[in-house]
């Protein structure tokens, strides 16, 4: 199950998948510059948009450590 809205803001470390990389499900790790997803939840994951202009859906929020 994909992370939570609630779980994601605007600074966070994440990693996403693409429309592009949906078939393949490669990820993409990137710092969250924005939430698109209004919703608390979605069942393909929050979308959002990473700093570097990315834009993807939330699999998983990444700890510090990680």
């Amino acid at each position: 199950m994909p992370p939570l809205r609630s779980q994601i803001q605007p600074g966070v470390t994440v990693d996403i998948v693409q429309k592009q990389d949906q078939p393949t499900g490669r990820l993409t790790r990137g710092v969250v510059a924005a939430l698109l997803t209004r919703s608390p939840s979605h069942p393909h994951g929050i979308k959002v948009r990473l700093t570097g202009g990315q834009v993807g859906r939330v699999q998983a929020v990444i700890t510090p450590g990680e």
